[in-house]
C-alpha cells in the first residue's frame, strides 16, 4: 500500500514538473532602454581599454577591474575621451 501511494505521488510530481514550463504564461522579451544600451557601450568600451592597459603594461599590478570600469564609466558618462 505504500509503495503505491509513493509511486503515484512520484508520478504526480513528476508530471507537474514536466508540465510546469508548458503551462506557464512566456512574457515577450523586453527591449532594452536607451539607459541600458548606453551602459553596455561604456563597459564594452572601458573593456577594450582595460584588455589594451594590461597588454601593455599599463596597469598596477594590483589593480582591478571593478575600479578601473568605475574611474571610466565616470569618465565616459562626463564625456571625457
Amino acid at each position: 500500500m505504500t509503495n503505491r501511494i509513493l509511486q503515484t505521488i512520484l508520478a504526480a510530481t513528476a508530471a507537474i514538473a514536466l508540465a510546469g514550463p508548458a503551462m506557464a504564461e512566456t512574457k515577450p522579451k523586453k527591449e532594452p532602454t536607451a539607459g541600458q544600451l548606453a551602459a553596455r557601450e561604456r563597459m564594452n568600451k572601458c573593456s577594450a581599454e582595460w584588455k589594451d592597459a594590461k597588454a601593455g603594461g599599463k596597469v598596477a599590478k594590483d589593480a582591478k577591474w571593478p575600479k578601473f570600469w568605475s574611474e571610466c564609466n565616470t569618465r565616459l558618462k562626463a564625456g571625457k575621451a
